[in-house]
């Protein structure tokens, strides 16, 4: 097989999402709220216990009245929004405004990080003309982040789930933006960090290439082995 083109998830997988503490200090204080360090930590553990954060950890237990909103919540904004805020105000925070607020802060360009090899990676595969899309469970528009970081010169097409009302690990999906690129699902390496969703597109017949879901610092060449399978 012959991999001529290169599908990337985004979440964990070329950009991480900022710390817990780091995004509850940013939305505290653009309601004008101080907390202090111990009170950061706490609220911070809560939160992560519940899994508030988009791209962040997963709750550790999704509330029954929640579970049908969280297993469809990326097929459209409103129900992005609807099970990230319901999850944030199963903790007590000291601001009423705050859920909305922590929401509206994971969608900034400076919430997301890239990975130490993102650019490195998709530099070169631009390089050898091999097309690159990018393939999120998402309910918002991703592009103002890559713009922002200086990566969307590299992405030739972007594959969002809530534009298209289905999501990973749907064929579908796959299917639309191999199109999108103009190959045939075998000469297409899907790169993700999640074996039930991102492994969805082998059984379109895309290869599949999977990386640990980590904070930034402790995954710098976890993307460099792709340069490899691509001819």
């Amino acid at each position: 097989m012959t991999i001529k083109g290169v599908l990337f998830d985004f979440s964990g997988t070329l950009l991480r999402v900022e710390a817990t503490a780091s995004w509850l200090t940013a939305a505290a204080e653009a309601l004008g709220v101080v907390l202090s360090e111990a009170e950061v930590a706490a609220y911070a553990r809560r939160l992560e216990e519940v899994g508030a954060l988009p791209g962040g950890s997963t709750p550790r237990e999704v509330p029954p009245r929640l579970r049908s909103v969280w297993e469809r919540r990326d097929i459209s904004p409103e129900l992005h929004r609807s099970a990230y805020t319901q999850l944030t105000r199963q903790v007590e925070l000291p601001h009423p405004g705050l859920p909305a607020a922590l929401y509206e802060r994971h969608m900034l360009p400076a919430a997301w990080q890239p990975y130490p090899d993102t650019r490195e990676v998709l530099r070169s595969l631009s390089e050898r003309g091999a097309p690159v899309a990018v393939v999120s469970n998402i309910g918002w528009d991703l592009r103002p982040v890559f713009r922002a970081h200086g990566l969307d010169r590299y992405v030739d097409a972007y594959a969002l789930s809530y534009e298209h009302g289905c999501q990973k690990p749907d064929a579908e999906l796959f299917r639309l933006v191999c199109a999108a690129l103009d190959l045939p699902p075998a000469d297409v390496l899907m790169v993700g960090d999640d074996r039930r969703n991102d492994g969805g597109a082998a059984r379109l017949g895309c290869a599949v290439h999977l990386v640990e879901h980590l904070p930034v610092p402790q995954r710098t060449k976890g993307l460099l082995p792709v340069l490899d399978r691509v001819g």
